[in-house]
């Protein structure tokens, strides 16, 4: 068995991936066409997830959203992307998604659920995948908006739904403003995680630490540049959800085989880092091509790479036993895959 076999075979948790960015550009394509939504710039399909920055990211994502607009279409998207996961060796997921982008276009929440858990549901009976839903706030829309964003989802919780997320643009909406939404949807037994540090400063990280209360921080890749800030966040055991492919375009670090790349610099300050994928088919990536990418260019050994793999199914918002015996598990199977599979270094 190569590395790659090795590493696709690996059970795995995805933390840090976003349904709408999950979608294929092919599914994208014929979504569009079915609901009239506009192709940008009449690219062909192979050229629609081309952008340089994070807000051009932005834009084909929210058209992507458009385009998903009945049961049908969220069950497609929704199994196509835990299949996508399956595939690459996730036997857990939890998965973002954005309500605000549907309900702009005339989609009701209870459609979105009913399609999403149908697609939970296949993915299940198909390839035994378990996964839960994380509905997040886009923080521009603010903390009204944030407000009303909670009121719904408490309103109609099925139990998949096991906490809520904060994403898209980071700067100007720092974390205090959502304190207060915080502070309800945990008092409601929400678990919360904040997109961080990706665009924004390493205060951003630190507030979403210190005044919003989190432990775990999506992206957070400016701590780096706050050293005492790394130390606390090493300290306190903060996981952070990384995806290295998508920092190639909406981070200052564009190269993974850098020095100073900041996924490399957090796992050496020994920060508690996990790897997911975030917008896979946008990115042209997958959780084991992710996981991949990491060892080849941090020269990361199998025992570093069941680490990481441990540790992301540790952060897991899981029930304290079911997540117990499938460590247990998880950590029996890497190792067999180590010891019978991988050839002896040389």
């Amino acid at each position: 068995m190569s590395l790659s076999s090795f590493i696709q075979s690996m059970p795995k948790a995805e933390l840090h991936l976003h349904l709408e960015g999950a979608v294929s550009a092919a599914t994208f394509a014929e979504l569009a066409a079915l609901h009239s939504v506009p192709l940008p710039d009449g690219k062909p399909t192979s050229e629609l997830y081309s952008y340089g920055n994070l807000l051009d990211f932005l834009k084909v994502y929210d058209l992507v959203c458009a385009s998903i607009k009945t049961v049908d279409d969220f069950s497609r998207v929704t199994f196509e992307a835990l299949e996508r996961c399956a595939k690459a060796g996730a036997r857990y997921v939890e998965l973002f998604f954005s309500p605000h982008a549907h309900l702009a276009h005339g989609v009701a929440y209870s459609t979105m659920l009913e399609g999403i858990l149908d697609g939970f549901r296949r993915a299940k009976e198909r390839y035994g995948l378990v996964a839960k839903l994380i509905p997040a706030h886009a923080k521009p829309l603010g903390a009204e908006g944030g407000e009303r964003f909670l009121d719904m989802v408490l309103a109609e919780r099925p139990a998949e739904v096991i906490g809520i997320g904060f994403d898209y643009d980071e700067r100007p909406n720092p974390p205090p403003m959502f304190a207060g939404i915080v502070e309800r949807a945990r008092a409601a037994g929400l678990n919360v995680t904040n997109h961080a540090g990706e665009d924004g400063p390493a205060e951003y990280v630190r507030d979403t630490i210190d005044i919003l209360g989190l432990r775990r921080v999506d992206h957070g890749y400016h701590v780096v540049d706050d050293p005492a800030l790394m130390e606390r966040c090493r300290e306190m055991g903060i996981v952070f959800t990384c995806c290295p492919s998508t920092t190639l375009t909406t981070t200052v670090w564009r190269d993974l085989a850098a020095p100073d790349h900041a996924i490399r610099r957090m796992m050496e300050a020994g920060l508690n880092v996990t790897i997911h994928t975030d917008d896979p088919p946008m990115f042209g990536t997958t959780l084991d091509r992710e996981y991949a990418l990491i060892a080849e260019h941090f020269n990361l050994s199998p025992a570093k790479l069941k680490q990481i793999a441990l540790a992301g199914l540790s952060a897991a918002w899981l029930d304290d036993s079911v997540k117990q015996a499938w460590l247990a598990d998880w950590s029996t199977e890497i190792d067999r895959l180590i010891e019978t599979e991988l050839p002896l270094p040389s």
